[in-house]
């Protein structure tokens, strides 16, 4: 979603995934000492991990980074730190680092660290980091990442037992739709025979579909409607997120001298 069309939300959009996000938090924060302290939330590209996340964020107070691809176990830790005020000198040994960032999450067991694009971490060996803060912390650590995340974890033989919950986000209904639609095109009234299609179209995907909404209210604005249903849609184009097809440029005309040239 685009800063553009997250600005004009006033509260949180109450998607299935939100909500499923959201309890998945609570169950961690509220788990007895004995049961392990992750989380982990998975699922394609669009489907509104990341919103949710930052919802749950809110909500709970939670800390919570985002795994860039030059990230080393230094950046890792001082960036872990950072969320909670610290800013330790850089040549500080990642031992002691390390033992920082353990105690910055065990000052308050109960507020989680959600840690988006994890994959990275598995896919750079440095996931055990984690393990490490989150078991000598007691704080819940939040992965959120790609479909084929709990795959990654089990080949980690310490980490994926250690899960007490996975959730799949799962793509948008019709209802989720009905949500997205007074949320972002609130000044049009857009019928579920053109909702359902844009949903089919954006494949379920959020961040598609909020695109979409985004031209429903334009097309709507543009004709003067209140109200929009496939039908008025017409020829108009869906947002599928499918790059434009290849162009046979070789069969233009080229041209020398102003003049076509065949």
């Amino acid at each position: 979603m685009s800063n553009h069309q997250t600005n004009q939300i006033q509260g949180p959009v109450a998607l299935k995934n939100v909500a499923a996000f959201m309890a998945m938090t609570t169950r961690l924060i509220e788990r007895s000492p004995h049961l392990p302290g992750f989380g982990v939330c998975h699922g394609p590209s669009g489907f509104g991990k990341t919103y949710a996340s930052i919802f749950a964020q809110n909500r709970v107070k939670a800390t919570r980074i985002e795994v860039g691809d030059s990230w080393t176990r230094r950046t890792l830790l001082h960036r872990v730190l950072r969320e909670f005020g610290e800013r330790p000198k850089e040549r500080t040994p990642i031992a002691e680092l390390a033992e920082m960032a353990r105690g910055a999450l065990g000052q308050d067991s109960s507020r989680p660290l959600i840690v988006d694009e994890a994959d990275k971490l598995v896919d750079k060996g440095m996931i055990e980091i984690l393990r490490e803060l989150q078991e000598e912390s007691g704080a819940p650590v939040i992965l959120i990442g790609e479909e084929k995340l709990p795959t990654k974890l089990l080949a980690v033989e310490r980490m994926h037992n250690r899960v007490l919950h996975w959730f799949s986000a799962e793509p948008c209904d019709l209802d989720d739709t009905r949500v997205l639609a007074g949320a972002f095109a609130p000044k049009v009234e857009i019928k579920d025979d053109l909702l359902d299609t844009i949903r089919m179209r954006s494949g379920g995907r959020a961040r598609r579909i909020v695109v979409n909404l985004d031209h429903a209210a334009v097309v709507a604005r543009n004709a003067g409607l209140k109200t929009l249903d496939l039908k008025l849609w017409g020829a108009e184009d869906f947002y599928t997120g499918e790059p434009p097809a290849p162009r046979h440029v070789e069969a233009y005309p080229r041209r020398a001298g102003g003049k076509a040239v065949a």
